[in-house]
């Protein structure tokens, strides 16, 4: 098991956070503490990078659903950067890379 990292780093469009480790029904609930005590502005963007995980279970999935939540309530956009291409195949499995704004890397994400 790999422990779950989450660091951020503020930018001029909104919070970047890099997500790393495993995203699971175990340690999910440390992501979405972090994303509760996360302020955004309207107009701001989140962006969720994605690039060190290295597991994502379905609890995982739940969670960055609930950073989207956390986003459009606070009237603000979310992106997933950076998504590994197992985590991006299941996205695409279930449709939500019909939800999620995707992008290939930060740069691309601002």
């Amino acid at each position: 098991m790999n422990h779950l990292t989450v660091t951020q780093r503020d930018t001029a469009t909104g919070p970047v956070l890099h997500v790393a480790g495993d995203l699971d029904y175990d340690q999910a609930p440390e992501l979405r503490d972090r994303l509760d005590r996360l302020a955004l502005a309207p107009g701001q963007r989140l962006v969720l990078e994605l690039s060190g995980l290295a597991f994502c279970d379905s609890s995982g999935i739940t969670a960055l659903l609930a950073a989207r939540q956390h986003a459009l309530a606070a009237e603000a956009d979310v992106v997933l950067a950076a998504v590994p291409a197992n985590l991006l195949r299941v996205l695409t499995l279930v449709g939500l890379d019909q939800v999620f704004t995707l992008r290939s890397d930060v740069g691309a994400a601002s």
